[in-house]
């Protein structure tokens, strides 16, 4: 399915709006773990069904923090969140982002 870029807090509000839940990934484009890990996630989004969304932490600085305050979750990078409704329902970083793990926290959680 697509892969569709975050900039602003708006774009991240009305994802939230139109999706019960979602995976939105957080990657740093001068990190060799994130790079690694935005493989998986690229490779993961082509057999999912669901749109899955990306923001660059370089380039939307001001979203993540707002994303790790509104959800609690403290920012990393890379970084995995599942949300249901307001609520992150899973997460992790740097090396656990593998395909398997995000195939098995979206089975679990996207509904």
């Amino acid at each position: 399915m697509a892969i569709t870029k975050l900039s602003t807090f708006e774009e991240f509000k009305r994802v939230k709006e139109n999706n019960n839940s979602f995976l939105l990934f957080k990657n740093s484009t001068t990190c060799p773990i994130s790079a690694q890990a935005f493989e998986e996630f690229e490779k993961f989004s082509q057999d999912i069904s669901q749109e899955v969304y990306y923001l660059n932490v370089q380039e939307s600085r001001e979203l993540s923090g707002e994303i790790a305050d509104a959800s609690g979750v403290k920012h990393q990078s890379p970084q995995a969140l599942v949300f249901n409704g307001d609520h992150v329902v899973w997460n992790d970083s740097h090396w656990r982002i593998t395909y398997s793990s995000l195939s098995e926290a979206t089975k679990q959680y996207l509904k």
